[in-house]
């Protein structure tokens, strides 16, 4: 089993459920905040940088969501120069075991990756932002929308 550095954004309810799913596959997973984390270029990219840059994007993200950011009509500077400002922005979680390092959570390639060891996978969309009632949940207090709130969803 895995030993997993796990990237998310505390609170985040999507992140909880596939906190849990690798858990019960015998992963051990150690959460560290995204927001918080020293992120700089180079330690983004050895994430991010096999990627199509609109695929680096929270895509729940408001400023996403909004059309004030479209990930698509962005360069690479550009769009590095967003995430590195604004970690909320990055698509989570971001996971790394040993120097192997993975964006999102698809639960194939997780499981192609590290092995799901047939764990039933909850239903919907894992990399999905769970809300509560009235559409307020679990990623954080919805009082600041934009920074607690900030894309608890796909991408």
């Amino acid at each position: 089993m895995a030993t997993i550095t796990f990237y998310e954004k505390p609170g985040c309810k999507g992140n909880l459920r596939q906190k849990a799913l690798l858990a019960a596959a015998g992963h051990t997973v150690q959460a560290k905040n995204l927001k918080t984390e020293a992120w700089t270029a180079d330690r983004l990219l050895a994430f991010l940088g096999q990627l199509p840059v609109a695929d680096w994007f929270n895509r729940a993200a408001p400023a996403v969501k909004t059309g004030e950011i479209v990930p698509e009509n962005l360069g690479f500077e550009d769009a590095l120069h967003l995430l590195l400002a604004n970690p909320l922005l990055i698509r989570r979680p971001l996971m790394e075991v040993g120097e192997e390092r993975m964006v999102g959570f698809d639960t194939a390639a997780v499981d192609a990756w590290i092995g799901l060891n047939n764990v039933e996978l909850p239903d919907g969309n894992i990399e999905a932002c769970v809300h509560g009632p009235a559409g307020h949940g679990s990623c954080g207090s919805h009082a600041d929308e934009d920074e607690e709130h900030a894309g608890c969803g796909p991408r």
